[in-house]
């Protein structure tokens, strides 16, 4: 009898095990929601964002705008004939991204942003202001911290684009080539290092710039 009692445990006692059991099975259950859910959110943050063709196209052809009126108001301001045919030669590349990006646009049913010419206008004046002010070295330096954030830009772009819109992907893919070759033969030509402050003021301007362009 004293080893049958030893070997059977008190009934309450077997029941509060019991009890504590299932609470217990409880929190690890939900502490493995919370951890799935965590997990989800997570993954899903670190997603870039899919964004449509098309709006991704219109900054571009807003940014292909300005850098054709940069290297014409800058090569027009040079007075050495090496630079200016460097520029003119950008140029005419910023042109056949101007061609690729518009043609693209249309194929998606996108559109132009209305403001083009206000757009052309004020990074010509700054082109200009830039070469005339700060000469070649400036004007170069200029040059380099566009094509930089340009690159930068496109990059993001190129996260944004969806997976099988590869006509797109293709033409920001060589878009980007196109930039940071600008960007190291501006620097290799003698560019000058802009101020920070300059440099976040057109960081500014270029995120103004793209606000505008989805809408107008």
């Amino acid at each position: 009898r004293l080893l049958d009692r030893r070997r059977s445990p008190p009934v309450e006692h077997h029941a509060d095990g019991l009890r504590e059991q299932a609470l217990a099975d409880r929190g690890l259950v939900a502490m493995d929601h919370d951890h799935r859910v965590a997990v989800l959110h997570e993954m899903v943050h670190q997603q870039p964002h899919q964004e449509r063709p098309d709006r991704v196209g219109e900054v571009n052809h807003v940014g292909e705008v300005c850098a054709q009126a940069l290297y014409t108001a800058q090569a027009l301001a040079t007075k050495e004939n090496a630079l200016r045919r460097h520029l003119q030669a950008a140029c005419e590349e910023e042109t056949n991204h101007l061609a690729w990006t518009e043609e693209r646009l249309k194929e998606l049913g996108g559109r132009t942003s209305l403001l083009n010419p206000l757009w052309y206008a004020g990074a010509f004046g700054i082109g200009l202001l830039a070469a005339k002010l700060g000469g070649d070295a400036m004007s170069l330096g200029f040059v380099v911290e566009t094509e930089k954030q340009v690159e930068a830009h496109l990059q993001s772009h190129m996260q944004r684009l969806p997976e099988n819109d590869q006509a797109s992907r293709a033409i920001v893919a060589q878009m980007k080539a196109d930039e940071m070759r600008h960007a190291q033969e501006a620097q290799a030509a003698g560019a000058a290092e802009l101020p920070a402050p300059f440099k976040g003021l057109m960081r500014v301007a270029a995120g103004v710039m793209t606000a505008v362009a989805h809408r107008v």
